[in-house]
């Protein structure tokens, strides 16, 4: 079995090598089982060192030049060899014992793909733990999955045509919607693992007013979605704040 490890990433030049480190050191729960891995990084049109950080850290480095995150990942999947298709976002850290339980679905040969609850970093912050806590309940109950963590089969990712190139925020709900409509039709499973929650960063609430994410969050509903596809509505995403 091989994995292939995908981290997009913009302007991230403060976590790059702490996460990727952080990464390689958790993926030895695949090699434990004999299995390869190889770690990606899509720069994804980057102004700092990231990209010089990510290729001393270890990384295979391929290029995005629309900074859009679907486009990133779609970039590095197109690149990526393995079986399995592993999408980690730069400002998270997966441990070995997630990664464990991420291996014991592919072993178990029921599961097309899955995700995982988050805990935000500092979650002693009143709005960090009430956004946790209500994602990982609609997570749980809904089967959604948090762009944050995904995990596929090579195979049917490319068969529901990868992350939309049209959204730019929203794109794995989107995506999980069409993985678990094939996985029905192939007798298999969309996951959510929860038993070793993915350490996330909460540096979104405090970069940015919980004003702002309301404020975004009823636009979003307001206009039917439309905002997702615009990249100056998406600027918690995108401005480049970190």
């Amino acid at each position: 079995m091989n994995i292939s490890i995908i981290v997009p990433a913009y302007n991230e030049e403060r976590l790059i090598g702490g996460t990727l480190r952080h990464i390689q050191t958790a993926a030895a729960a695949f090699e434990r089982r004999g299995w390869a891995f190889e770690l990606i990084v899509c720069d994804n049109n980057s102004t700092d060192r990231t990209a010089e950080l990510a290729r001393a850290a270890g990384a295979r480095m391929v290029f995005e030049p629309v900074n859009q995150i679907g486009r990133a990942r779609n970039r590095g999947a197109a690149a990526a060899a393995g079986d399995w298709l592993l999408f980690v976002d730069a400002d998270s850290w997966p441990s070995a014992v997630l990664l464990d339980d991420v291996a014991g679905q592919i072993a178990a040969g029921r599961c097309l793909a899955g995700g995982s609850t988050v805990q935000l970093d500092g979650d002693d912050h009143r709005v960090a733990r009430f956004a946790a806590g209500g994602w990982n309940w609609l997570s749980r109950g809904f089967v959604l999955l948090a762009g944050s963590f995904i995990f596929c089969e090579a195979d049917a990712f490319r068969r529901v045509g990868g992350f939309s190139d049209q959204l730019y925020a929203g794109e794995e709900i989107e995506l999980g919607r069409r993985l678990k409509r094939l996985a029905r039709a192939t007798g298999k499973q969309v996951v959510i693992l929860h038993a070793h929650p993915l350490l996330t960063s909460a540096r979104k609430v405090h970069l940015y007013t919980l004003r702002e994410h309301l404020v975004f969050f009823l636009r979003t509903i307001l206009a039917g979605g439309r905002t997702l596809k615009d990249r100056a509505a998406c600027h918690t995403w995108y401005d480049g704040r970190r």
